[in-house]
């Protein structure tokens, strides 16, 4: 699962990296979590665009979104098939630009790990979104980070991870007009050995108001989880709650 990350690169590194036209200026954030307003790369009229959501994904048919759970991830292997996500997945796909997500080691208590690109460079999650319209003709556009099996080198840390886009697949996860949702699908999977590196980092972390650059330092002796790629340089668990990739068979 995904339920914190970060978004630490330049504006301009980040439109260089998806290919958005939009110059919008937004500042570096280290503990990105649910509810918030989300960078989102989207298609428009055949165009790569910006825009902000809020991160909990609603579909169009709820009445009342605090009658649903909220629905930060959308599991892979069955977003073709539920009725929450299965129209986004035709119709509104997105990517989701990071740095970087953290999960949580299982434990008394819980050890929060960084994960990023061992390149350094920005990632891209599979993203679904949906605009909510309510009765007083509100509109909220919301969206959910796609998950995957873990691959082995985050394994020992969670049995999940965001899928994590190619650049030389944005144009395929994203054109929804050309390709299909069970061509797309293939993209789902877990993220190559090579990408990625993960440390142990403060417990800082759990706690949402906490947003620096000291939170991707390694911790004091930091820990890599047997079988894990280590980090080869420095760079909340939310309270526990039902995981959001175990929503109930409606979604």
């Amino acid at each position: 699962m995904c339920g914190r990350y970060v978004i630490s690169s330049s504006p301009d590194a980040i439109r260089a990296t998806f290919g958005y036209g939009e110059r919008p200026n937004f500042p570096p954030r280290y503990n990105v979590a649910p509810t918030q307003p989300i960078p989102v790369v989207r298609m428009v009229e055949g165009k790569r665009s910006f825009a902000l959501m809020r991160w909990g994904f609603v579909p169009g048919w709820v009445k009342d979104p605090k009658s649903v759970s909220l629905m930060i991830n959308a599991r892979g292997e069955s977003v073709n098939d539920r009725p929450a996500f299965r129209n986004a997945m035709r119709r509104r796909r997105c990517l989701i630009p990071a740095d970087g997500f953290y999960d949580w080691r299982p434990g008394a208590p819980q050890r929060p790990y960084f994960v990023r690109a061992k390149s350094g460079a920005p990632l891209a999650f599979a993203g679904l979104w949906e605009t909510w319209s309510g009765p007083n003709g509100e509109e909220v556009d919301t969206a959910a980070i796609v998950t995957t099996r873990a691959n082995r080198t985050l394994a020992a840390i969670h049995e999940r991870m965001p899928v994590i886009v190619a650049p030389e697949a944005f144009a395929l996860w994203l054109d929804c007009a050309k390709v299909d949702a069970a061509t797309a699908a293939a993209l789902i999977a877990p993220a190559p050995e090579a990408l990625l590196e993960c440390y142990e980092v403060s417990p800082a972390v759990n706690r949402v108001a906490n947003d620096s650059a000291e939170l991707i330092a390694p911790a004091p002796a930091a820990a890599v989880p047997q079988d894990a790629q280590p980090a080869t340089d420095a760079t909340a668990a939310p309270a526990k709650r039902k995981k959001p990739d175990d929503q109930p068979s409606l979604f």
